[in-house]
């Protein structure tokens, strides 16, 4: 019993093996991520075999402008992350009890408003995009409904980050299993058995997404050793909530940017008509699977280094980045390999449309080569970001996603049109993603190595270690 509530619990990374660390610490945060990634994945399997090739289209159409409207939550997430590590590492109770009552305050305040905001300008951006009109009421039905349930799903992304910055990627990741099959079996139910179609499909999300974020709040509520929930915590300070600003928005507006790339690049897709966009929706479903190594190496080392840098174990950030960037190419390298392989399989399980399986193979080639690329990315990335560094990698997202995708797409879209293909070819769009991906590898590698993370490291743990020594101070004068 005692081993069971000890891999539940918190996790200290600031001692035992770095590369250990990393990879204990990666491997559920890798399950879950796929688990995560089943939730649309699902959705567009059921939705393809069972309403059609145009449905599947509507809800990768959707993807977008969900994505858009929700990367606050990512940016929270992700700066409640860093926050939490970094003080659950110097082991100071106060400040991380204070940040985790922020978080969920912030969270049901930003949550009613995209609650509302949400569905009134769903419509509007999907005909902004040029959505045809065959799917875009499917589109605005599923949009519609994964917002006004979105709370669920607000509160799982911020109560999971806050349980990863702990240490402990496990609670999130059974809880996440638990409604990984939960909306897979209410898929089938509302979309084969009752015949909802698409919004069937949301429904069934919004209630498996909801139940998870419970399961999480009833996980936090139990670890009392760590930290303390209590009402006073709740109440917003300026100095709390502006330094959880300072480190979320940077990640959110760097999801924001990509959401602003899809977007712009989405209406390009479109006008190649359903074909290329169920193709895209296939292809970026297979891609999220393979990205999923990825982005939990790049989340378990923003933890590993935020603990280590709140804990002043700079050695540690050396030696655990470069057993991260191991794990990290090694598994990527893998990926390339079972994808150049085994990706038709993997294409047919979405569709039997066999022009649509080869076109989709013929895109997921060209992206293969470039997972390698992502995962020295993802890597450096989370370093900078565990250091407080958040900055930094927005900016590279910047350059990557808007400076150089957006301009090549159209480029070789335009330079590309012939008596075959009118509209130019559409593996544009994935030579133009795959370049950003190799150009956004180069320029994080060179600001990892430039080295101003570490400078931003030393200075917050040297204004954190005078905090503590002033608050001493003034707590041996009132004794």
């Amino acid at each position: 019993m005692s081993r069971l509530k000890a891999i539940f619990a918190a996790k200290d990374m600031t001692q035992g093996s770095p590369l250990k660390r990393i990879l204990y610490f990666s491997i559920p945060l890798l399950i879950g991520n796929i688990a995560q990634q089943l939730y649309n994945t699902a959705d567009s399997i059921i939705v393809g075999r069972y309403i059609g090739d145009n449905a599947l289209a509507a809800v990768g159409s959707a993807g977008p402008v969900l994505n858009l409207l929700l990367v606050l939550f990512v940016g929270i997430a992700m700066g409640a992350g860093i926050m939490v590590s970094q003080y659950f590492g110097a082991k100071d109770r106060e400040r991380l009890s204070r940040t985790i009552g922020i978080c969920i305050t912030l969270t049901a305040v930003a949550s009613l408003f995209i609650v509302i905001i949400g569905p009134l300008v769903s419509r509007p951006l999907l005909e902004f995009l040029k959505t045809p009109d065959s799917i875009i009421d499917w589109c605005e039905d599923y949009l519609s409904i994964l917002f006004l349930g979105g709370f669920g799903f607000f509160y799982f992304n911020i109560l999971s980050g806050i349980l990863r910055g702990l240490g402990d990627s496990v609670s999130s990741l059974v809880f996440l299993l638990i409604a990984t099959a939960l909306n897979v079996g209410l898929d089938i139910w509302f979309v084969a058995g009752l015949n909802m179609g698409v919004p069937g499909v949301a429904l069934a999300t919004a209630i498996a997404q909801i139940i998870s974020a419970v399961l999480c709040f009833l996980k936090l509520l139990k670890m009392t050793d760590v930290f303390d929930m209590k009402l006073r915590y709740l109440k917003p300070i300026k100095e709390y909530t502006l330094r959880l600003l300072h480190l979320g928005l940077p990640s959110g507006l760097t999801q924001a940017i990509f959401s602003i790339a899809m977007i712009a690049v989405q209406s390009l897709t479109n006008s190649f008509g359903e074909l290329i966009i169920a193709c895209n929706v296939i292809v970026m479903r297979v891609d999220g699977f393979a990205m999923m190594p990825n982005f939990s190496f790049g989340n378990a080392m923003t933890t590993y280094v935020g603990q280590n840098v709140g804990a002043g174990r700079l050695d540690r950030v050396e030696q655990g980045t470069k057993s991260g960037l191991k794990l990290a190419v090694g598994v990527a390298a893998t990926i390339t390999v079972i994808l150049l392989l085994f990706g038709r399989s993997l294409m047919t399980v979405f569709t039997d449309t066999t022009e649509l399986v080869d076109t989709a193979m013929r895109m997921m080639r060209i992206l293969a080569v470039g997972y390698v690329a992502m995962a020295v990315t993802q890597v450096f990335s989370g370093v900078m970001r565990g250091a407080g560094d958040t900055f930094t990698p927005m900016w590279i997202s910047l350059l990557t996603a808007i400076a150089i995708r957006i301009p090549i797409a159209y480029t070789l879209v335009y330079f590309t049109r012939s008596a075959a293909y009118p509209k130019g070819r559409p593996e544009s769009i994935f030579v133009s993603l795959l370049l950003a991906w190799i150009i956004g590898a180069a320029v994080n590698t060179f600001f990892y190595v430039r080295g101003k993370w570490r400078e931003k490291a030393v200075r917050d743990f040297q204004k954190a270690e005078s905090a503590n020594v002033e608050k001493l101070r003034t707590e041996e004068v009132g004794t």
